[in-house]
């Protein structure tokens, strides 16, 4: 407990966190007094084990029951508080804890997605059963962060006004055709038919999501879904919006996806890139997200997108930077599946929930505290292609 005790020490500046070792001894490590936290730990090896691997042994911790929270505090209680002490700002030597060369190029290692590795990692998360995220989604199953035009908005409203200001964005009309990069249960691609006429064609390598999206569209015409990956497409489009995909891509296919957007959009078309991102510059997901949940996936910062995107010819017509929105989506999928936790643990069992808490929980926190945003990103290969003023986005 010695060495964990003395990163604690230096650590925790806001709340107070006490842990109770495996011998009943009980730890104080304080801050303000604006939030106490108490966990007990459940074996003699765990402080070692989490001082040298914290974003790893604390996941499984909490998993295999090692680590459990005391009264009624949660693990999102506890993730806030070791996160906001963790807080990106300037001068928080803290923050960059985990932020190692080494760290870095194990991160880059991971994310070489050649296909058929992309496909297997899309499965890993996405071909879990259909009714888990029917427990948690909105009814459309927009697995993507919401936008909350007022704090009284609904998951579902909320879904919704993402989807109409995605629409807005990409000017579409009934004449264009539009290619969905990653096009999940099929609910963005058939609402943008919906609201424009348009032909839209969706692509995603998972085949769980691909039977549900095409099951939607057997009576629409205009709505096709495939089992693509985006860099086997030929065809041209007039638009081309890709939500919640990138961050599967891996930054060695950066140059590679950006060249596909060009060769494969139209000379007067449009694209849209809605992915999560990081205010605080290029760094590395954290172990237990790349061993558990997202397998090979990352989020960019600005800095690692932008040169691509210069190098594939496009224009850069807009960005938008959505910062808490995410957080508060997560943050309804979390208390939904707490609400719903005994039908998960019946799907699957109590360790798959306990790590399913653990990924919802530490992606909030990340929004809220570590620099995590979500960037939409406009495309063109003309300056003219979109509007010279941003009026018509709402």
């Amino acid at each position: 407990m010695f060495l964990l005790s003395l990163l604690l020490n230096k650590l925790i500046q806001f709340g107070t966190l006490h842990i109770i070792d495996a011998a009943g001894k009980k730890h104080s490590f304080a801050g303000s007094d604006e939030m106490e936290v108490t966990v007990r730990f459940h074996s003699a090896s765990l402080p070692r084990r989490i001082f040298l691997k914290p974003d790893l042994v604390t996941g499984e911790a909490w998993m295999e029951g090692e680590l459990t929270i005391e009264g009624d505090s949660s693990i999102y209680d506890f993730l806030y508080l070791v996160t906001k002490n963790m807080e990106w700002r300037k001068g928080n030597a803290m923050h960059s804890t985990g932020k190692t060369p080494f760290t870095r190029i194990m991160g880059l290692v991971d994310q070489i997605n050649p296909a058929g590795r992309s496909k297997r990692n899309v499965a890993h998360h996405y071909d879990l059963s259909s009714e888990l995220y029917e427990l948690f989604l909105d009814p459309d199953r927009q697995y993507s962060c919401a936008y909350f035009e007022s704090p009284d908005d609904s998951l579902e409203q909320a879904q919704i006004n993402k989807k109409k200001h995605i629409f807005n964005k990409l000017l579409l009309k009934d004449s264009h055709k539009l290619l969905d990069i990653g096009c999940g249960w099929g609910g963005l691609a058939l609402t943008l038919n919906e609201l424009s006429g348009a032909d839209v064609t969706g692509i995603t390598l998972s085949e769980e999501q691909l039977a549900y999206a095409q099951k939607r569209a057997e009576t629409n015409g205009k709505v096709n879904f495939h089992l693509q990956d985006y860099r086997l497409v030929q065809e041209k489009f007039d638009r081309i919006v890709s939500v919640g995909m990138f961050e599967h891509v891996g930054y060695a296919q950066y140059q590679t996806f950006f060249d596909k957007v060009h060769d494969l959009l139209a000379d007067d078309g449009v694209a849209l890139l809605h992915t999560i991102g990081r205010a605080d510059g290029p760094g590395a997901t954290d172990a237990f997200t790349r061993k558990y949940v997202f397998p090979g996936g990352y989020a960019p910062a600005l800095s690692e997108i932008a040169p691509c995107v210069e190098k594939a010819g496009l224009y850069i017509t807009d960005i938008e930077v959505l910062r808490l929105h995410y957080a508060e989506t997560l943050k309804e999928w979390r208390l939904a599946c707490e609400a719903k936790a005994d039908r998960i643990i019946d799907l699957y069992d109590e360790k798959f929930l306990r790590m399913w808490m653990f990924y919802l929980a530490s992606a909030e926190c990340a929004f809220r505290n570590l620099g995590h945003v979500v960037f939409q990103i406009q495309l063109a290969k003309k300056q003219d292609a979109a509007p010279l003023t941003r009026d018509y986005m709402y």
